[in-house]
């Protein structure tokens, strides 16, 4: 019996990498549930669709992400597991990811439905 199909937020300010995102992460057994470009959005989201993780760009314009995650983390019943995401290396951020809260980190150019099961 396949696995329950895990769905996903993705917090990034780009529209293009979402729907690449979006598309490849489908043809992996992840099902993108929303979008969010900003912290604010990422937390009415989260609540309203209740994620079974979040997908969230360290660079978000104006914004971190690892703020973002801290401010997920402190929703009621904790908020869902989040994975950082770059298209940096995570090498450099290590110290900064592992401080964060976020369960991990995933490079853009290596994100997969089973990189994030990993991490999960």
């Amino acid at each position: 019996m396949a696995a329950a199909p895990l769905t996903c937020l993705i917090v990034d300010d780009s529209p293009e990498f979402l729907e690449a995102a979006r598309q490849l992460l489908a043809d992996d057994g992840v099902i993108v549930v929303g979008f969010a470009a900003t912290s604010d959005q990422a937390l009415d989201k989260t609540l309203a669709l209740r994620p079974d993780v979040a997908l969230v760009d360290i660079e978000l314009g104006a914004e971190s992400g690892f703020d973002v995650a801290q401010r997920l983390a402190g929703l009621p019943h904790g908020g869902p597991p989040v994975v950082l995401i770059s298209a940096e290396s995570g090498t450099e951020l290590a110290e900064l990811v592992d401080a964060s809260g976020a369960l991990g980190f995933v490079s853009k150019t290596e994100l997969s439905g089973d990189a994030i099961r990993k991490l999960l």
